[in-house]
């Protein structure tokens, strides 16, 4: 005879009324009618409403009990009354009469209700994080989690892949993020640090000889928390393949993706064979790499068409010759919108930190015309020009930015947005996939003024290999992608360079030096010289497809146990100090902050 349930919170229905059941759980929610003491008793499946009437002995006791309590219920399946029927939950046609019970945890007072989902603050909720889980959205949020990473697991082993867990222990990196540092004890002054993602270790492995790896990696990084991601650690579908070009990891990909939300979304799919972007248009058409394509805002190019001598706009023009550009967006049929509505976007745009957005709507009368506060600088031949160029029609508002291009690219990327939100734009029942491809190798930092790598150092690139001019080291594409859901990044990933002497050249351009290499890439580069594959991968982030999936706008609402703004971890009082013993184990001193 099982002693704390027969059956769970879930599992009751009209073929069972009349039997005795035993029920164990958390009392949800209390109801007294006098007579009547209804309970909800809530385990990790459902809820069931039991029933206690006053003639009980016990009725006081369990009228005075404090929510949140567990308890073991005895008693027997009853029909609820026509009027009482609950058709929200599984088990609304029936009730249990309660005959006995046992309390098998109590609760002390509640700092937050279990039984709703109304907003806490952050440090409450993450301070009380096991109670934050038992509320609903957040467990279902929870267990969506786990069921998306077991599909996930299953439909890899399906294509052909092998799970393998890569070291937690590893060598600090230059590039990236800031690493999680661990000393060593036993090699006194030296560190040890937490992986940023296993990248060297899967390119280790397709060295090793293995065709196709994946695995639910945990990853660690130093870095500020920010609404899709989490300070400290976050967990990513890492995976590598032998023998593939770029358009190979992208088939495995989009069959996974399409798979993984249409099985856990009603949501539509915009594309199953997701859109290729090439980074260049990426940062013209949305002003960002990370495109909503939901939105239907399309950024357009105008720097030339203010050469014109019938455009008299001299302050865009006198910064033009200074090495500005111009750029805008257009807003299909918004002459009838009131003009507090256009101000109202140029004063946001300021609080934003630019100068602002200068707009007007094409108009015709006798002729075209540009209404506003700038239409006046345009001519009608000019505005045709301009209607050629962006798609433009009469009754259309331009809203026009002007700067240096990555704060022109800045300001219209986030006003599209707000633009698209303020006039209901954003198909908001879709999910929008798109690669970036062609990402460029280099950039200059804008600091130093030195070449850096871009993105991930251990790309190949694009061209014949032998014939590579890397005199002009900025024009290099890289077979390097990334893959976006609806304005969220979910993974970069590359072909990789596995030619040791292209490895050196290249990162001879970014300031590093053989020596500097073969140090800091040892265990990769000495791989790579004893006969490497053709590989490639990517890694999108579990964290962010549950979000996704979740319709939630916080990466801590899919995460069990996250940590704050700060990266601390208030329930368990992390990171916390260590005593001087530790200290002195590991060769260590603490130097007091000034």
């Amino acid at each position: 005879m099982k002693k704390y349930r027969t059956h769970n919170c879930n599992d009751l229905r009209k073929s069972l009324v009349g039997q005795s059941v035993k029920i164990s759980g958390w009392i949800n929610k209390k109801r007294d009618h006098g007579n009547l003491l209804f309970i909800d008793l809530r385990d990790n499946y459902g809820i069931t409403q039991c029933i206690i009437d006053k003639d009980n002995l016990r009725f006081t006791e369990l009228e005075k009990m404090q929510l949140e309590t567990v308890v073991k219920i005895e008693g027997e399946v009853v029909n609820r009354s026509k009027e009482t029927i609950n058709k929200d939950i599984e088990t609304g046609e029936i009730e249990v009469s309660i005959k006995n019970f046992e309390v098998l945890g109590t609760c002390k007072e509640l700092p937050l209700p279990v039984f709703s989902d109304q907003e806490y603050s952050e440090e409450i909720r993450l301070k009380y994080r096991f109670l934050d889980l038992r509320r609903k959205k957040i467990h279902q949020n929870i267990i969506l989690r786990s069921k998306v990473i077991s599909f996930i697991r299953s439909e890899m082993n399906k294509l052909g892949f092998l799970e393998f867990q890569t070291p937690i222990l590893t060598s600090s990196s230059p590039e990236g993020a800031r690493d999680f540092l661990v000393p060593s004890r036993l090699n006194p002054g030296k560190f040890y640090a937490l992986p940023q993602a296993p990248q060297q270790f899967k390119q280790l492995i397709m060295v090793s000889g293995f065709d196709k790896y994946f695995q639910i990696a945990p990853c660690f990084r130093d870095e500020d928390a920010r609404a899709d991601r989490s300070p400290g650690e976050f967990y990513q579908l890492d995976l590598e393949m032998s023998f593939v070009e770029q358009e190979d990891v992208f088939d495995v990909v989009e069959k996974l993706m399409v798979k993984v939300f249409k099985n856990f979304s009603n949501k539509n799919l915009l594309f199953e064979s997701f859109p290729k972007i090439t980074y260049s248009d990426a940062m013209l058409k949305y002003g960002t790499d990370k495109p909503d394509l939901r939105n239907p805002l399309i950024i357009s190019d105008l720097t030339k068409l203010f050469n014109r001598d019938d455009i008299s706009f001299k302050i865009f023009k006198d910064l033009i010759k200074k090495g500005s550009i111009v750029r805008s967006i257009i807003t299909k049929n918004t002459k009838d919108k009131p003009r507090s509505f256009f101000d109202g976007i140029d004063k946001w745009a300021k609080e934003q930190g630019s100068s602002g957005l200068a707009y007007f709507t094409i108009e015709k009368n006798d002729k075209i015309l540009g209404k506003g506060p700038v239409g006046k600088f345009f001519s009608e031949e000019s505005l045709v020009e301009l209607m050629k160029l962006t798609k433009a029609e009469i009754g259309d508002t331009v809203f026009l930015s002007c700067g240096k291009q990555n704060e022109v690219e800045k300001i219209l990327s986030i006003a599209r947005t707000k633009i698209a939100q303020d006039l209901g734009l954003i198909r908001e029942e879709n999910f929008a996939f798109c690669w970036i491809v062609d990402y460029p190798i280099f950039e200059l930092d804008e600091i130093t003024k030195k070449i850096k790598f871009s993105h991930n150092p251990f790309s190949m690139p694009q061209g014949d290999i032998d014939k590579l001019d890397l005199s002009n080291p900025l024009s290099l594409k890289a077979y390097q992608y990334d893959i976006v859901c609806n304005g969220i990044e979910l993974s970069s990933g590359a072909i990789r360079n596995h030619i040791p002497d292209l490895m050196y050249k290249l990162f001879d351009i970014a300031g590093y030096s053989k020596q500097d290499v073969d140090q800091k890439f040892s265990g990769m580069i000495n791989a790579l010289s004893y006969g490497a594959p053709p590989h490639g991968g990517i890694a999108p982030g579990i964290d962010r497809i549950v979000m996704l999936l979740a319709d939630e706008k916080n990466i801590r609402e899919v995460t069990m146990f996250p940590m704050n703004q700060n990266a601390q971890d208030l329930m368990m009082n992390a990171p916390s100090e260590i005593s001087e013993n530790q200290l002195k184990e590991l060769n260590l001193s603490l130097k007091a902050k000034k």
